[in-house]
Parts: structure tokens; C-alpha cells; sequence
């Protein structure tokens, strides 16, 4: 059964936070902001000006107290010690801003925003030093940890795309309803039918695995190498859309959220690990997988080569997902999980 923590907005959840230190903050419609002691009591509450729904928000790197929220089209800088007035806002997207994403040595916040495009702020001299677009809304982006001038992003024109600060435009891109599917084959019909519009992105903490979520149910796994990435994997556990993805700390643990209700736990370690460990097999694997796509198919990805794949936890939620994040809450680890509820839920996550 999951704990609800009450009392904190008036209106749906729509993001969650959580700092290096655990300190978990949610952002609802109407801009409300709510700051959780670990009993699950708000223990501070703001609404920012404007009233725009706070549809993104991420603590600082490097300095935890510093939390940046989207509404609207701004973004506010706001001091979780004294959660008042914003210390500062910037307002460089022109559209309503979906996704944060700061880097692990604060020195940039990047913004993806409804126009596709994702506006990169150098943190120090406050202006724009990158403006990066997608052709459609972009959903979500992400700098890869360890690699400061690295991110990926994602978006509703089905783009993947893996930049560099250095350039404007992407190193690599992929479109999922190309990725691990042949033309005239039952899956490629079934995208037609209901495409894989790519909803949330999460890196893994070694910064070279990341996944992705799409509204065709599927989850996909990519490496990068380089300046390229490779789909790698892809399974479905979910009915509808997935919302919401996320790596844990530990390697290759993920969550799925979706519109299905469902919370997913996957161990991605016995696949994606194995690969990383051996370098030679890596490199046949790659072999094996051009092979199979002359032959018409890709194997790895198939219906067929997802029987490892399956959930190692299972948690019917019941509501569409919003959001998804996870924290240490008196020594053990919970899921947490934003609805279209007021309340944010919270669920223990096995040892």
C-alpha cells in the first residue's frame, strides 16, 4: 500500500525533485510548490508568480539548497532554505517549458520547451550559449553525468538525439519509428497506429546508457559510443503510453511509469552490463546486429529477444503517471509518484 503525503497543493502533481541530500520538493497546476520533511508533512509551501503550471524541477549539482522550477515559460531560482520570492528568473523560452535538466558541475541548465527547442543557459554569465530544436514539442532532456558538455533529448516528432555544447546541431539522432523495426512487419504497422511519440528520457549514473519512453508502451535502451548512440534494447510492460522513466543509482535498476497506471521496476544489469564488461562481445553483438538488419529483422530487439526482459516489480498505482522520482526516506529507499492527485505517493522499494 503506498503512504500519501497530503496537504502540500490544492491541485494535480505534476513533477517531482529530490536533492543530494533528500530533500524532495513537487511542483503542481496553478504554480504551486510544496518542500516534504521525510514524515510526509509539506514543510514549505509557495506559489509562484504567474500561477503557470510547474511542470519541471531540479536542485543544483553542487549546491543543494538552489532548486530551479519551470512555469510557463520561466524559470525561477529559489533557495529551499527559505522557499520565498524567487532570487532570480529567467524567461529564454518562448514556449511552455516541459523539462530541466542542469548539469553535474552547475555550470548549465537546459530547457526543452513546446516549440522543440531547448535553450542551454550558461549559469554563470546568465545568457543563452546554445539554442538546440527538435521539429516538434521536446519532451524531455538530459545531460549525461560525467560529461558536462553532453546531453540527449527527446521529443514528440519521435527524435532521439544526442548533442555536444560545442555544436548547434545534433552528433547522432535516431527516429523511434525507425529504431529495431522493418518496414511492412506487424510492429511497424502497429507504430502507424500509434506512434512512438517519446514522452521521458533518463541516464544512467555511468553517463553512456540511457533510456527512453514512448506513448507505443515500449521502453528502449540506447548506449552511446562516441559520438553516436546504438538501440540497444527495447521490452513493454505497459498497455498505454510511458509517461515517465527513470535509472536508479545502482546500475541499470530502472522505473517505468505510464498512463496505464502501472509503476514498473526493471533490472536492465544482466543485459546492458554484460555488454559494457566485454568490449570484444560488444563488437560481435554490433556484427551480429548489421547481419540480422540485411536479413530483414533486428534479433535483439525482437518480441523473441525480450523473454529476459521481464519486471522485477510490479505496482498497480491506478492513476495515469505524471512523474516519477525516487528518495532515502529514513534509511530505505521509496518510489515516488505524482498523479493527476493532489497528493504525491509513496511506495517502498524492496532491498
Amino acid at each position: 500500500m503506498a503512504a500519501k503525503w497530503s496537504g502540500g497543493h490544492s491541485c494535480s502533481v505534476l513533477c517531482l525533485g529530490v536533492s543530494a541530500q533528500g530533500l524532495v520538493v513537487s511542483g503542481s497546476e496553478r504554480g504551486e510548490l510544496a518542500l516534504w520533511d521525510g514524515g510526509g508533512s509539506p514543510a514549505a509551501q509557495l506559489r509562484l508568480p504567474g500561477q503557470d503550471d510547474v511542470t519541471s524541477a531540479v536542485f543544483s549539482a553542487r549546491h543543494p539548497s538552489a532548486l530551479y522550477a519551470a512555469h510557463g515559460e520561466t524559470i525561477s531560482v529559489l533557495d529551499v532554505r527559505s522557499l520565498q520570492e524567487p532570487l532570480e528568473r529567467f524567461h529564454v523560452n518562448e514556449e511552455e517549458i516541459n523539462s530541466l535538466s542542469v548539469n553535474d558541475t552547475d555550470g548549465f541548465l537546459a530547457a526543452a520547451d513546446d516549440s522543440g527547442a531547448i535553450k542551454v543557459l550558461d549559469l554563470e554569465s546568465k545568457k543563452v550559449t546554445r539554442s538546440l530544436r527538435h521539429s516538434n514539442i521536446c519532451s524531455s532532456v538530459a545531460f549525461r553525468p560525467q560529461r558536462p558538455q553532453s546531453l540527449v533529448s527527446c521529443g514528440l516528432d519521435m527524435q532521439v538525439m544526442l548533442w555536444n555544447l560545442q555544436k548547434a546541431r545534433p552528433l547522432w539522432a535516431t527516429n523511434l519509428q525507425e529504431c529495431g523495426t522493418e518496414e511492412g512487419s506487424p510492429q511497424s504497422a502497429g507504430q502507424f497506429l500509434n506512434p512512438p511519440l517519446a514522452h521521458s528520457l533518463s541516464v544512467a549514473s555511468c553517463g553512456n546508457v540511457f533510456g527512453c519512453g514512448a506513448q507505443d508502451g515500449k521502453v528502449r535502451i540506447f548506449r552511446v559510443t562516441g559520438v553516436k548512440f546504438e538501440h540497444e534494447l527495447e521490452f513493454q510492460g505497459h498497455s498505454l503510453g510511458v509517461s515517465q522513466v527513470l535509472f536508479l543509482p545502482e546500475a541499470y535498476w530502472l522505473l517505468s511509469g505510464g498512463n496505464d497506471g502501472r509503476v514498473l521496476l526493471w533490472d536492465l544489469g544482466g543485459e546492458v552490463g554484460k555488454q559494457q564488461k566485454s568490449p570484444a562481445k560488444s563488437l560481435q553483438r554490433r556484427k551480429a546486429q548489421t547481419s540480422s538488419r540485411k536479413n530483414g529483422k533486428l534479433n535483439k530487439v525482437s518480441s523473441s529477444g525480450q523473454a529476459g526482459v521481464v519486471p522485477k516489480l510490479t505496482i498497480e498505482h491506478g492513476e495515469k503517471v505524471n512523474w516519477l522520482s525516487c528518495a532515502d526516506i529514513k534509511g530505505s529507499r521509496r518510489v515516488l509518484v505524482a498523479d493527476q492527485s493532489s497528493s504525491v505517493s509513496v511506495y517502498p522499494l524492496p532491498e
